[in-house]
């Protein structure tokens, strides 16, 4: 031990990042409804479902919400195991989030359906991914507490003693 101070006087707050992990479970199932709603309901887009099923579609669209919290609870375990073990965290996490993100919009424009199915879906696949990276980072940032000091403190010493290693 040098007996410097740590540079980061804070640590991670798992309990409030994992808490914030079902929270941001929860938006990205509700911003996957509200993104099938509005390409099904405003522009009349049957994206994974017939037309025939209306705007709430089938169980497909429960699966698509499902799957998104899903990813959300993957991306914070991400963010746990990248704090654990690198030394700049947000970096790789925003790095694979852009990535992973890229794959989710460019898949749906490969498969064989109708362009704007496949358009919408691309879109809904960005606001979920921007959604979670936005939401992870700023949970991770924001779970932290102060370190506690781990070793007993030092007895003071007066003005006139100087430092032990000088005797």
């Amino acid at each position: 031990m040098t007996g410097y101070p740590p540079s980061d006087p804070t640590e991670p707050d798992y309990g409030r990042l994992w808490a914030g992990r079902v929270a941001t479970a929860v938006v990205a199932a509700l911003v996957t409804v509200v993104g099938l709603l509005i390409a099904r309901g405003l522009f009349d887009v049957a994206v994974l479902a017939p037309k025939g099923n209306g705007i709430w579609g089938n169980a497909n669209t429960i699966t698509y919400a499902l799957c998104a919290a899903a990813a959300a609870l993957l991306a914070t375990g991400l963010m746990h195991v990248l704090s654990l073990g690198t030394s700049a965290p947000g970096q790789f996490f925003g790095w694979i989030m852009v990535l992973v993100t890229a794959i989710a919009i460019v898949l749906p424009l490969t498969l064989a359906v109708k362009l704007d199915a496949k358009i919408a879906t691309a879109l809904i696949n960005l606001a979920i991914g921007a959604v979670i990276a936005m939401l992870v980072s700023t949970v991770a940032a924001t779970a932290r507490r102060r370190r506690r000091d781990r070793e007993a403190p030092t007895a003071t010493l007066k003005w006139d003693q100087g430092p032990h290693y000088y005797s």
